[in-house]
């Protein structure tokens, strides 16, 4: 037992002298293809100790089950058009009775194991710090062997990263975590508690299957509970942004229905379709930027926002114009005449780009996550959608309550016929506060194109979510729609997580309806001489 773990654990120890490197040649490819299990670990980890250019895509071709033997005991790397030998890289030309021969190089879970821990090892010298950062993680991932202890310890001393050091500390007590030494086991288990990683938690209860000795097992134990309660913070806090985000993106698609069925009084059913038409606006700018300037794709977004505005205000406009006009004051009518022209308006976009979803890509800044706690990694797509979402509000806010605009809409929505005396063109402000309405779903449109499929069925699936947020909230009062889309938005998440998502959205309507029953006015109710007399 001890010459075996002799041998395995010498390799590793002379890889942390930095040897210098020699050319590999095909009998040390052929000690890590065949034999012993442990008589190639150990021949692994003397090419490790020695690596050169050729080194890495032999480990690599063997961890990708590429390696392939011959009749006399050639190692070669099959590629998708020939046969390289392994040593050299040449290309080998067989005969096909000699191609037929050839066998595979066979892989148990224990040397997949070490082939992980010796392309980690590879990157650890690597200048490039996300590689060193990403082979410390997967010496951690590798869990416990304290072989390694001594090219991990080589690394250490080495690295000026504080954030590399921290992960090759971590990846150091999974190492020890293995050890014969009780102390060191102890003081292991004592340092992974420092790491509240998904990973860590797995490595620890494995180690506690194993262990032996009580106060190890207290050590771990302790650790394990410290590890899974920063955890279940984390999916806490990733439930609540999840609910957030939601709820943002419903108070964009909301909206715009606070205007056109809030302060209009139409219930306007192609609301959805609108939001479609402000996806495919985007969808449009980003095919032009690629086309024409692909040097600022990375800028088509910002282009898209005011595009995708301009296209759904004016569809809007147009669509007040030529048939809502008509049907102020009859909302069911409204809401029969608005059903159709969304089924006009989605007909026409599958004749103009097909049935099939079209593709939309987010900018690369838009790309990757923030990471706040482990375990807790926001999405940056959803905290932009967030950020714009609010920017919407506010714009939207200062626009009803501080222009000559805002003024007309407040004016018109209160009492129509004394605003029309007093000279406010109102056919006008019904046009422009309905093109308004519509702009607002274009820019809905355009935030979920970064989220979402775009097709023509993309306003079906929240339309009824926003005349849901409208409602609840309060017709026509925007804290209401507010709050209302941030409340929907974290119960949905939140029962989600209990019940599962159809069960969820049942509970959901089901409380909206109970609760408009008591309180039909909404959250918020519009205030008045009306109401007040």
């Amino acid at each position: 037992m001890f010459l075996r773990r002799l041998a395995a654990t010498l390799p590793w120890a002379l890889l942390a002298l930095a040897p210098t490197a020699h050319a590999l040649t095909q009998p040390q490819a052929l000690s890590v293809a065949q034999g012993e299990t442990d008589d190639r670990i150990a021949a692994l980890g003397r090419l490790v100790a020695a690596p050169d250019d050729r080194t890495a895509v032999l480990l690599r071709a063997m961890a990708d089950e590429r390696l392939k033997l011959t009749a006399d005991h050639r190692v070669l790397i099959a590629t998708d058009a020939t046969l390289l030998d392994a040593a050299t890289g040449a290309p080998v030309t067989l005969p096909p009775d000699a191609q037929s021969s050839l066998e595979d190089v066979m892989l148990n879970n224990r040397l997949r194991g070490e082939l992980d821990g010796a392309l980690a090892a590879l990157h650890l010298s690597s200048p490039d710090k996300s590689e060193r950062l990403s082979a410390a993680k997967a010496l951690l991932d590798a869990g416990g062997d304290d072989a390694r202890v001594a090219l991990i310890d080589g690394a250490i001393a080495k690295e000026k990263d504080t954030t590399v050091l921290d992960a090759l500390r971590l990846a150091r007590a999974a190492a020890l975590a293995a050890s014969p030494d009780t102390a060191k086991r102890l003081a292991a288990a004592k340092q992974l508690g420092e790491s509240h990683s998904p990973e860590t938690r797995l490595l620890l209860n494995q180690r506690l299957a194993d262990e032996q000795d009580p106060a190890v097992q207290r050590a771990l134990r302790h650790s394990l509970r410290s590890v899974e309660d920063t955890l279940a913070w984390g999916e806490r806090l990733g439930a609540v942004f999840t609910g957030v985000s939601l709820g943002s993106i419903l108070l964009l698609v909301a909206l715009g229905l606070a205007i056109t069925y809030g302060l209009m009084g139409v219930i306007n059913m192609a609301h959805g379709e609108l939001m479609m038409i402000g996806a495919y606006a985007t969808y449009l700018v980003q095919v032009a930027f690629r086309q024409w300037l692909p040097g600022g794709f990375d800028l088509y977004l910002v282009a898209a926002v005011p595009v995708s505005f301009l296209a759904s205000a004016l569809v809007g406009a147009a669509l007040e114009r030529s048939v809502i006009r008509w049907l102020y004051g009859r909302p069911l009518e409204t809401l029969l005449a608005t059903w159709g022209l969304s089924l006009a308006l989605m007909q026409g976009v599958r004749s103009l780009f097909g049935a099939q979803n079209v593709a939309v890509e987010s900018p690369s800044w838009m790309g990757g996550s923030l990471s706040l706690l482990p375990g807790l990694a926001l999405p940056t797509n959803r905290l932009v959608i967030i950020v714009f979402a609010l920017a919407v509000l506010g714009g939207m806010a200062l626009l009803i309550a501080r222009t000559r605009l805002g003024l007309f809409v407040r004016a018109v929505t209160q009492n129509r016929p004394i605003a029309s005396c007093m000279g406010v063109p109102t056919a006008r402000v019904d046009t422009y506060a309905f093109a308004l309405g519509s702009g607002l779903a274009g820019l809905a449109g355009c935030a979920l194109s970064q989220v979402g499929n775009v097709g023509p069925d993309l306003g079906q699936g929240y339309i009824v979510d926003a005349f849901m947020v409208v409602v609840l909230g309060g017709v026509g009062q925007l804290a209401g729609t507010v709050l209302a889309a941030l409340g929907l938005g974290l119960a949905n998440k939140a029962l989600e997580g209990v019940v599962g998502a159809v069960l969820a959205k049942i509970a959901v309507l089901l409380f909206i309806i109970v609760f408009i029953q008591k309180r039909p006015q909404g959250l918020f109710a519009v205030k008045g001489r009306a109401q007040e007399t």
